[in-house]
């Protein structure tokens, strides 16, 4: 069933229903209940317990894993993130990998972006599934890799009754073995799937419009720690548009991502291998260039009262550090490709590797030195 205003795209009534009747348990049926009875510890151990497993599904399973492919994992695992994702409902992994493929290649672009924050928070943030839009039609051609798994196509098959079933199923019978079956059911089924979604929602709307962008500023990803702690990790959005295939989003060592904590706790029990990581290098090279790209634009805005000699003796210095920034990174990656084809061709020398270790190891010590230089040139137009 549709329906249109004027122009504006067929409405989805399904997603209408969901969202609207699922929202008015959450703020009516809850609360009422915890009045007119009260909520057990099962009823908010399972509401935690469920929210967990529905968030690092939906992260580690529908997002890292099959939408970016940055490491692959066991049946077992895999199994596990579809029980637990289906149960978030937000599609099946086809429709949300492939959606997500597409915003990633043409993010912010208004007609081809599924969620493109440009059109707004309301859009970005749930509007978009609300009416048939364009931008949103999936076909899958971004997503033929994903066609192959078998796992994959049956729940894309059966992915309505497998959904009824994890959201009515699971609560309810944690519920059943619980002896508070209501209780469990409303925390952990219907309040759980209403916070889940607007946390995920958070990072297609507020990960696009709030925090800082220390990686780049070719599009609207922003870094945001209070949205990492609500999304198990994903908060650091500006990352990961510029590092998608990294199985890390927060990569600074005080970055709270539990999603990459546990990837790797997978790939140390052998449940999870090949994991992506870009090198730190490439990750350093991206923040030193947003700091001399700001002074940049500061110089450009200089004031009318600066000394002229100043600004061209400031530029001078920043032009200095962008060449330097180029030589230590250049040299790096040669030998880094000499490296990788000498290792692929089994020629590789423990010594050689070694060596590119410590090369690797300069080049990081330098840019930290480049950093502080550059941290320097700031206070110095601060100053001024």
């Amino acid at each position: 069933m549709t329906t249109t205003a004027g122009n504006a795209p067929p409405l989805v009534w399904t997603n209408i229903l969901v969202f609207a009747l699922t929202m008015l348990g959450a703020v009516v049926l809850v609360p009422w209940y915890g009045i007119a009875h009260g909520y057990s510890i099962a009823a908010w151990v399972s509401f935690v317990a469920f929210l967990c497993l529905n968030e690092l599904s939906v992260t580690a399973g529908y997002h890292r894993l099959w939408a970016h492919r940055a490491y692959d994992a066991h049946w077992s695992v895999r199994l596990a993130y579809l029980v637990f994702g289906t149960m978030a409902l937000q599609n099946s992994v086809l429709v949300w990998a492939s959606n997500h493929r597409s915003h990633h290649s043409f993010v912010d672009d208004n007609d081809r972006d599924p969620y493109s924050a440009g059109r707004g928070f309301w859009y970005s943030h749930i509007g978009w599934m609300l009416r048939k839009y364009k931008s949103g039609e999936t076909t899958f051609a971004n997503a033929r890799d994903l066609q192959r798994d078998p796992m994959l196509v049956f729940q894309e098959r059966y992915y309505v009754p497998l959904a009824l079933a994890a959201n009515f199923g699971l609560p309810l019978l944690a519920g059943w073995l619980a002896g508070d079956l209501w209780g469990v059911f409303l925390l952990g089924g219907v309040l759980r799937l209403v916070v889940s979604h607007h946390f995920t929602f958070f990072i297609n709307s507020l990960a696009h419009m709030w925090g800082n962008q220390p990686y780049t500023d070719r599009n609207s990803a922003r870094d945001n720690g209070v949205l990492a702690v609500l999304t198990f990790g994903e908060g650091y959005h500006n990352f990961h548009h510029l590092y998608g295939s990294d199985y890390r989003n927060g990569v600074r060592w005080w970055q709270w991502d539990p999603t990459k904590w546990l990837i790797r706790s997978l790939a140390a029990l052998g449940l999870a291998r090949n994991l992506k990581r870009v090198p730190d290098v490439m990750i350093q090279r991206a923040r030193l260039t947003m700091q001399m790209q700001r002074i940049e634009a500061r110089l450009s805005q200089a004031p009318s009262r600066w000394h002229l000699p100043d600004i061209d003796r400031l530029r001078a210095q920043l032009a200095g550090e962008y060449q330097a920034l180029a030589t230590l990174v250049g040299d790096w990656s040669k030998a880094r490709e000499a490296w990788v084809e000498r290792t692929r061709a089994g020629m590789a020398e423990r010594w050689e590797r070694t060596s590119f270790r410590r090369q690797t190891r300069e080049v990081l010590g330098n840019m930290r030195r480049l950093r502080r230089r550059l941290t320097m040139l700031q206070a110095q137009l601060q100053t001024a």
